[in-house]
């Protein structure tokens, strides 16, 4: 979550200070790779052409770019569109090898793909033996 130095009336009971979804939001990846020079704008329509979807309704909406270094996140939060970017140093991010639709992602997939963790398939580093 980001935080702001300033406090913030959060929509949909969301702590002060900070800008972020409200738990049991829905979060999408958009399959394949996007052209990371569209803004919000040009972002909401792909959502509501390509996908058939309102890019209105609260849910989040993940983009990557080819070399997939790059993630854009698209979300309205009731007031407006806001648009994240990260972009990682090293690695990239992982993502479906299908280039069409879109999946929906819990928000822990999501966490795990922003943190370049491959969220299809985590492994534990450990497990107990015995109770």
């Amino acid at each position: 979550m980001l935080r702001s130095s300033t406090p913030l009336i959060c929509p949909r009971g969301a702590d002060a200070g900070q800008i972020g979804p409200a738990p049991g939001t829905r979060i999408f990846l958009a399959c394949g790779h996007t052209d990371m020079r569209h803004g919000m704008d040009g972002l909401a329509a792909l959502v509501q052409q390509a996908f058939g979807a309102d890019p209105f309704v609260g849910a989040v909406w993940l983009f990557r770019g080819r070399r997939g270094r790059l993630v854009k996140c698209l979300w309205h939060d009731g007031q407006g569109l806001c648009l994240f970017a990260k972009r990682l140093e090293q690695g990239h991010f992982p993502w479906p090898v299908t280039s069409t639709g879109s999946v929906a992602l819990s928000a822990a997939q999501a966490s795990m793909l922003l943190e370049g963790i491959d969220w299809r398939n985590p492994q534990r580093t450990w497990r107990p033996s015995a109770t």
